[in-house]
């Protein structure tokens, strides 16, 4: 949990501030520029993006009225309209003409203010990068502007470049203490990195949980002896349901994976989740055919019922093998010939009425079901 850092307290015989504080704050204008340029705040580019278009009549009649004067009137007439524009939470507007003032000659004297209030508009439209440059400006001019500081620091939390963020504040710090705007956002900062840092150690421990059941998947089918097959396209639901064990931390434990159940008869399917190595088909099917009696009426369910039907699992040849309903997947995965694979980590079983079972393998391709693994 993050804890807010003390406050210095100075005791008998030190400095009222930390000494590295003090010394720093009593640095010249030039000294702090020069402290400035040692550090990659800031980015070289701008964006050019700002999502508005069009014109505005109402802008375009105050950048009329703005123009008739000496240029020092022009641009505080300007930066004066800027500023209720930026008040009335118009920063569009007020960027603009902060613009204009700042295309004003012979004023070099209000080129701080107007970078710094523009840099403004442009941390409030989310323009970060123009933010940062803007204050970068303005650095160039007055090293000691703490506004910028600020600005730039908000820039970059906005861009999510906490260590960026950080440096600055720290150095604004140097020359300004007490600043509570700073120290707040400082916090609140460094809270966000805490945040960020604790999710990241969560994200991690969750994916070395993940691979150790995999792994332990992995060894819990080698120990079985059985075969998974990996199919180009697996099916789509299969990206909700995964094979695993009934207790993660036994390779011995029930093996439960999903099934992909077919009834090529009737063209329809079903799909259960969750099926334990040790059921049967039997057990499915006291499962799936619990239905209405009207699906039961239609001709195409005929002789559906757990005495009429047979099933069939597919091998890893292509071809087909007669399950018992009572035989659990078990015994049958584990067989060496025919090897009887899982798909994807998942049971794929097909169950067609007796009656209609010899026309039905009579049709099955071996070359067609191993093409539609790829």
């Amino acid at each position: 949990m993050y804890q807010k850092p003390k406050r210095y307290v100075p005791g008998p015989g030190e400095p009222s501030l930390p000494p590295q504080l003090s010394e720093f704050q009593n640095k010249t204008t030039d000294e702090v520029l020069e402290e400035l340029n040692r550090m990659p705040f800031f980015m070289k580019t701008l964006d050019e993006t700002d999502g508005e278009g069009g014109q505005n009549t109402e802008l375009e009649a105050l950048k009329a009225l703005a123009y008739e004067g000496e240029p020092q009137e022009v641009a505080e007439n300007f930066k004066k309209q800027g500023n209720e524009l930026y008040r009335a939470k118009r920063y569009g507007d007020a960027r603009e003409i902060y613009n204009k003032a700042l295309d004003v000659d012979g004023v070099p004297e209000l080129r701080e203010s107007l970078l710094s209030n523009r840099a403004a508009c442009e941390l409030e439209l989310k323009n970060y990068r123009k933010c940062i440059n803007d204050c970068r400006s303005v650095l160039d001019i007055n090293p000691k502007n703490v506004k910028c500081y600020y600005r730039v620091a908000k820039a970059f939390q906005g861009l999510d470049r906490t260590e960026e963020a950080k440096q600055t504040i720290e150095f604004a710090l140097q020359l300004d203490p007490a600043n509570q705007a700073l120290l707040s956002l400082l916090e609140k900062i460094v809270a966000r990195e805490t945040e960020v840092q604790a999710y990241e150690t969560m994200r991690q421990k969750e994916k070395a949980e993940k691979e150790r059941l995999q792994t332990l998947l992995d060894a819990s089918l080698i120990l079985r002896g059985y075969k998974n097959i990996d199919t180009t396209n697996p099916p789509e639901l299969l990206e909700k349901a995964s094979c695993y064990l009934e207790d993660s931390n036994d390779v011995q434990s029930q093996l439960i994976f999903p099934a992909m159940i077919f009834y090529p008869t009737s063209d329809e399917f079903d799909f259960i989740g969750a099926v334990g190595e040790l059921s049967t088909p039997e057990d499915l099917l006291n499962v799936v055919l619990q239905r209405p009696q009207e699906w039961f009426d239609d001709p195409i369910h005929e002789n559906f019922t757990t005495k009429k039907l047979l099933s069939y699992i597919e091998t890893e040849s292509g071809g087909l093998v007669k399950v018992g309903k009572k035989a659990t997947f078990h015994d049958v995965l584990k067989m060496q010939k025919p090897i009887v694979p899982l798909f994807d980590r998942s049971l794929r079983i097909y169950f067609v009425p007796k009656s209609s079972s010899e026309e039905w393998l009579s049709k099955w391709n071996k070359s067609d079901a191993l093409k539609k693994r790829k």
